[in-house]
């Protein structure tokens, strides 16, 4: 991997994973890493492998080969529960939001507070929602209406604070601007630039190599289930990275992987 400038250890190391599917392999022998405050890009084609490498780290899939640690320790990772259980939280495209409930509701559905008495204590939850929506997006103030009613950034303000409350260290996020007009992109970039001063690692899976330049530190493409090459985002140019994508071509400036052809 291309080193990171970061004096820290890295918040996840994954290591020689693979996985196959029928016979075929979806990941093949993946080596990545992101450091703390630090937005690692993902990228590459629908069935690149980048989102299946993904899931084996939020525990959606159970990994054939290969070791995973977090902050420096070998992880066992084999269901989405162990996944959070480390910090990892994963906010997919759909957001996983329920639209009828308001935000408070959002950020602990099923870990709800309760009174004494055992009644729902909608006061202390919409007291915490208000304090985390404070520290990421202090022009939230829209608490008692259901997100459905919300714009695309104010609910990905939800989402992300749903994971953050509850001491996420990992963030995996999921295509965050798509079907996101400017405004709200930009509103999602705010959020992002937020988590990064926080501490918090972020890696972004995302086809728009616009977003990533702007948000990410550095950028990982992967083709076929291998790594093509890393690099960080200011070495390299969009049509280098475009190069990776579509041709497996590895830029001077880019750590080859196994995936980048023989020039």
């Amino acid at each position: 991997m291309v080193e990171n400038n970061s004096s820290s250890a890295p918040l996840v190391e994954m290591s020689d994973i693979s996985i196959a599917f029928g016979g075929i392999k979806a990941v093949d022998h993946a080596c990545v890493d992101l450091f703390p405050g630090e937005v690692v890009g993902l990228l590459g084609h629908n069935g690149a492998g980048k989102s299946t490498l993904i899931k084996i780290l939020s525990g959606a899939y159970l990994r054939d080969t290969g070791e995973i640690k977090v902050n420096g320790q070998v992880a066992q990772i084999t269901n989405p529960r162990d996944a959070k259980a480390y910090g990892i939280e994963t906010i997919y495209q759909t957001l996983a939001l329920a639209d009828n409930l308001d935000a408070a509701a959002n950020l602990f559905l099923g870990r709800e507070l309760r009174t004494r008495w055992g009644t729902l204590d909608d006061s202390a939850m919409e007291s915490e929602a208000r304090k985390v929506m404070g520290r990421l997006n202090p022009r939230f103030e829209k608490f008692k209406d259901p997100v459905k009613a919300l714009s695309g950034g104010q609910r990905q303000s939800v989402a992300i604070a749903r994971a953050i409350l509850f001491n996420a260290r990992i963030l995996i996020m999921d295509e965050p601007t798509a079907a996101l007009g400017p405004e709200e992109t930009a509103q999602v970039a705010e959020l992002i630039l937020q988590l990064k001063k926080d501490g918090i690692g972020i890696f972004l899976i995302s086809h728009d190599i616009e977003d990533v330049f702007e948000l990410a530190d550095r950028v990982i493409v992967m083709k076929n289930g291998q790594i093509v090459g890393a690099a960080k985002t200011s070495d390299v140019t969009k049509d280098e990275v475009l190069g990776m994508i579509i041709a497996g071509k590895c830029p001077e400036a880019a750590t080859p992987g196994p995936g980048a052809i023989k020039i």
